[in-house]
């Protein structure tokens, strides 16, 4: 286990390791920590690390310098002149739709805090997370349309059910830029706050969730996301299965000690 407060050496993602709660960083602000394939890589092996290590029970992701991400690099996808076309479905492939998936599956909270803009892939990778919080100056964009493509990265399946399929549409075909606190209003983010206390909030959001049940935190993250593509009878199944699961765990067994006791629960993640 890494030790509390630790930050690994600079990096395209840099991660820092706050007891129970893992800080991870896109790293390369002069390209506003677009990706490219180190970038994508680095991200995955700090994301399947805070996986596997059970110590870690919530995750923050955010970027270094003036943006949370750029999206794509574009100038490693440019198509030299009389040259073959990028495979752009490959990259999807490899890279982007595994990071997506892996941030939904994981069982436990990914906070985003998004410091600046987030466009494209970078918008939809921050709309992945559980919970986002932006600073007043960030924005979101879904900047695909200027560039003749459809936002990937889960968009065309994040927006319609954050902020419905009319506007979806708007802010897709138009490349609207969504201020932070227009994409509050909508539905779109949980909350925007004063870009000086973003980190602070962001942290202090991270540490309650790491103190919290996992295990009812990880259930409560799936079945939501499975809420509009079940039907009714299907979800109060799993509801009855997961609660079964989580009743036998040690986490229930000291939140009801803990309730009867009128004291604080001290949750273990199991």
């Amino acid at each position: 286990m890494a030790p509390e407060n630790h930050v690994a050496k600079p990096s395209e993602v840099l991660v820092e390791h706050r007891g129970a709660l893992r800080v991870l960083t896109l790293n390369r602000p002069d390209k506003l920590n677009s990706f490219n394939e180190a970038q994508h890589r680095a991200l995955r092996a700090a994301m399947d690390a805070a996986a596997a290590d059970d110590e870690c029970r919530a995750i923050i992701l955010t970027g270094a310098g003036r943006g949370f991400c750029a999206g794509q690099d574009l100038s490693d996808r440019v198509r030299p002149e009389g040259g073959a076309a990028p495979d752009l479905g490959a990259t999807l492939e490899t890279f982007y739709n595994p990071l997506i998936r892996a941030i939904r599956a994981l069982p436990k909270p990914v906070i985003c805090a998004v410091n600046g803009v987030a466009a494209g892939a970078g918008a939809n990778l921050a709309l992945a997370c559980d919970l986002v919080l932006a600073a007043r100056s960030a924005k979101f964009v879904q900047a695909f349309s200027k560039i003749g493509l459809i936002p990937d990265s889960g968009g065309t399946w994040m927006l319609p059910r954050l902020v419905g399929e009319a506007r979806a549409k708007a802010l897709a075909m138009l490349a609207i830029p969504v201020p932070a606190e227009e994409a509050e209003r909508i539905g779109m983010i949980y909350r925007a706050v004063d870009d000086a206390a973003l980190m602070g909030e962001a942290i202090a959001l991270g540490e309650a969730l790491a103190k919290a049940p996992t295990l009812g935190l990880a259930e409560t993250k799936a079945l939501i996301q499975q809420a509009l593509t079940v039907s009714l009878d299907r979800q109060l199944d799993d509801e009855r299965d997961a609660q079964r699961r989580l009743g036998r765990s040690a986490d229930y067994a000291e939140g009801v000690r803990a309730f009867m006791e009128k004291r604080e629960a001290t949750f273990r993640g199991r």
